[in-house]
Order: C-alpha cells, then structure tokens, then sequence
C-alpha cells in the first residue's frame, strides 16, 4: 500500500468547514483503506493501492462534493514527490530559524512563467520566492501577517490553483506518510 498527501483547498477557513469525520469519509468513500488528518485545515494522507496525480485528486473532489455537496480542489502527492519538495527547499537555513514563515504552495499545475512575472512585481517586502516544479517556495522573514504579496497577488486574479502549508506543517505530514 502506497500512501498519499491530499490537500484540499481553502477548507476549514471562514465558511468552508469541514469535519474530521467527513474527510475520513471521504478517503473511504475514494477507496482508501487507511487514513488519517493532521490539524483541522484538511491536511490527509492516504493509504491504498491507487494511482496518484490527476484521478486521484479528481476522485477526492468528486467524493467530498458527494459526502458533504462541497467542491474543492485536492493536491495529491507521492512520497517521492514530497522528498522531493523538502529536498529542493531553496530556503533551508530559513525553515530552522522561522519555519511557520516558510511555506510550500503546492499548485494544481505548473506556474506559467508570466505568472512568475506577475507574482515578482507584486512583492513589495522583504517577502521572497522559488518557483518549484508545481509548487511556490515563499518565504516571510518578518511575518505573513504584515505581508502584502498574497493579498496584491490576488487583485491580479492570477493567483493559481494551490494550497498553502507552512514547513513545520509539510515537514509532520512526511513523518506521516514515513510512518
């Protein structure tokens, strides 16, 4: 058996809530034999014998929108992949020194390049970030809070599809699916 990171997207935020239950519903009701959460922002990893990459996620939002009648979307990752994520982590020595102000945004798809443009121009702050395979790498050294890169990236209406965790958040979730 083969476990999986899903990430849903912009649950358990204002209106969107969604309970442990459902979502544990929702990873039987896909077909997963095993599964278990992380906090209360969706965080699941999987186990079972499925494929990973676009069905899956498919199959997650097709589940929770037939448990609970919400549509969102699921990043769904390997663990290789998630290795991967950790491994390429442009901001190391900033993930030991702040790592709730280090995060991965794990996208649906590739940034497209003028994307990226758009993202540069909209940082004002000290923020900073890596383009990744299909995910953004930012980091906030003084505080996402005081930060205007997410809220001016969003008056762009090309902010992609994606979910954001912190690293101390991604780093428990690959103990889990290690575990």
């Amino acid at each position: 058996m083969s476990p999986y990171l899903a990430l849903p997207r912009s649950i358990n935020t204002g209106k969107r809530k969604v309970l442990k239950e459902d979502l544990l519903g929702v990873a039987q009701d896909a077909g997963f034999k095993s599964a278990k959460t992380y906090l209360a922002s969706g965080n699941l990893v999987l186990w079972g014998d499925h494929e990973g990459g676009a069905a899956l996620e498919r199959a997650l939002e097709d589940a929770l929108e037939a448990r609970i009648g919400l549509r969102t979307d699921f990043m769904v990752r390997s663990p290789a992949q998630v290795r991967a994520i950790i491994d390429a982590n442009p901001f190391k020595a900033e993930a030991v020194d702040h790592p709730s102000h280090v995060i991965v945004n794990f996208l649906k798809s590739p940034l497209p390049a003028e994307d990226e443009a758009i993202l540069r121009a909209a940082i004002t702050g000290p923020e900073r970030f890596v383009v990744g395979a299909c995910e953004l790498y930012l980091d906030f050294p003084i505080s996402m809070a005081d930060s205007v890169l997410d809220r001016d990236w969003k008056k762009t209406k090309r902010s992609p599809v994606g979910t954001t965790r912190n690293w101390n958040t991604v780093m428990a979730l690959a103990g889990m699916m290690d575990a």
